[in-house]
This record gives structure tokens, sequence and C-alpha cells, in this order.
């Protein structure tokens, strides 16, 4: 894919992760979602899920599935974000996705999501995004659904006792599946 951004964030590149990308995407999204680096940022997991939340045979998992892209976003030679891209069909799923802490809060994230939107609509023709997000999380999912997203009720368990999700603080965690149509 190899594109440069332009409009509302210059700078950017965007490009698909490789696998001598793995140990940095892992740090990124790590530091995203656990620990206290993440509780810079407001997208932490910290105060529900302790452990990791990916490790770098998950990472290369992404990479290298077919029909599933890992989208990387540099800024000066770094990497500040990325998202999982993966073709299911008629729609595509949208995961995996982490803004450096120090970048979040700036309009970042929403030019990742249209970028993403755009790929998945242009490459594959997807029709719809998927997502799932943790149920508790009201002010991510409110993120999402000022950008389209709808809640559609649909839940899927919490892999409880699998390690590499993660150590789970509260016992009522699951999945929803937000939708947005991609017309």
């Amino acid at each position: 894919m190899d594109t440069a951004a332009t409009g509302t964030a210059p700078g950017l590149t965007f490009r698909d992760a490789t696998d001598a990308d793995a140990d940095a995407l892992v740090a990124l999204i790590e530091s995203a979602y656990r620990g206290d680096s993440s509780r810079t940022g407001w997208t932490t997991e910290a105060d529900i899920l302790e452990g990791q939340r990916t490790d770098q045979e998950g990472v290369l998992a992404v990479i290298k599935a077919p029909g599933s892209r890992l989208l990387t976003v540099e800024r000066d030679g770094r990497i500040v974000a990325c998202c999982q891209l993966e073709h299911r069909g008629d729609h595509a799923y949208f995961g995996l996705f982490a803004v450096s802490p120090e970048q979040q809060g700036g309009g970042l994230g929403k030019v990742i999501m249209a970028e993403a939107e755009r790929t998945a609509r242009e490459t594959w023709g997807a029709k719809e995004m998927h997502m799932t997000v943790i149920s508790v999380r009201n002010d991510l999912i409110a993120w999402y659904e000022r950008r389209g997203y709808r809640r559609t009720g649909e839940m899927t368990p919490f892999p409880y006792g699998d390690e590499r999700f993660g150590i789970p603080q509260r016992d009522d965690l699951q999945f929803e599946l937000l939708v947005k149509p991609l017309a």
C-alpha cells in the first residue's frame, strides 16, 4: 500500500506492516492498552485487564494471514499507530487499533479510521466495517458511535483463562459487535 496521507494529517505515512515491524508494533499496542504507560492516553484497559494485550506471535499472525493487513502509520519515520483490516466477504473487520498514548487526543485516530474504511471499501469492495469492543468500554464505544458505528447488541464471550488476551480484573467482560456501512 505505502501511501502518504494528505490533508488533515501531514507527515503521516500509511503502509502494510512487515515482519521486521513486529517488535515495534507489540510495544506500541502494549503502550496504548496496558500498564502505567497506557494511562497517558485515554484508550487504556489497565483498570479492567492486566498482562499482555498481544505478543510477537499474534502480531506476526495478523501480518501473514491471507486477506489480512496490518496497516502501520508512521510519523517522522517512527511507528505511531496501527490497525488490522481483515477481508470477510462483503464486510471487513477492524481490529488491533492502537495509537501511541502521546499522540492520542489530537485527531490521529479519526484520520486512521477514515483511511482504514477507504482502504477496505476500495481494496475489497467492503460494504460494512465490523469491529468488536469490550462492552464495558463506554467511552471508547461512544467515540466509535460518533464516527458512525452502531451497537448491535450482539455479544461474544471474553476468553477468560487465556492469558494471551490479558488477565481480567472483572467478571463481566464480553465483546460487542459494532457495525458501520461503508457506502
